[in-house]
């Protein structure tokens, strides 16, 4: 079941990235879908349910509007920053405490917070307990640090992802 999945995941992926119908893309889609399921169904996340829940297909499609807002204001951001004389930056690595208990979650938003400007994830820590009360915390280099405060630069940095991927990922 796992590797269906993946193979026709991969192979939507490949179809919206090559935006071709064409005999021949789609048999190198095919192709290309069943190698990928082979090979790696083993490293993608275990919790492949998260790809055949209606509901979870709708908050994607809810958050991947709300996560390129959020990347396009960072962007922004960054060209003021740069562009600016004075280069108005004060970069520093901070604590933020993630309130996801899923590998799948957490690394959506490390991700996440990666993929938007001034923001990069640089190590994930955790108490290594039973996975419903562990703490994870994620070190984020940050172009502009706010707060040292781990609740603040949470607030700041994560819960605007956190609150999508829950939905999606628990």
């Amino acid at each position: 079941m796992r590797r269906l999945i993946y193979f026709v995941l991969a192979f939507i992926i490949w179809m919206l990235l090559t935006w071709q119908i064409d005999a021949q893309v789609i048999i190198a889609g095919l192709i290309a879908s069943v190698i990928v399921a082979l090979l790696f169904h083993e490293i993608l996340p275990k919790e492949y349910r998260v790809f055949i829940s209606p509901v979870r297909v709708f908050w994607v499609l809810v958050y991947l509007p709300v996560f390129f807002y959020y990347v396009l204001k960072a962007n922004l951001d960054v060209v003021y920053r740069a562009l600016h004389p004075k280069m108005p930056i004060k970069p520093g690595i901070v604590k933020i405490k993630t309130i996801l208990k899923t590998e799948s979650g957490i690394t959506a938003l490390a991700n996440s917070i990666t993929l938007t400007p001034g923001t990069l994830t640089v190590d994930l820590t955790d108490d290594g307990g039973d996975p419903a009360s562990r703490e994870t915390f994620l070190y984020i280099h940050w172009i502009n640090v706010k707060s040292d405060d781990v609740e603040q630069a949470t607030e700041l940095i994560a819960r605007r992802f956190e609150w999508f991927l829950k939905r999606i990922f628990e």
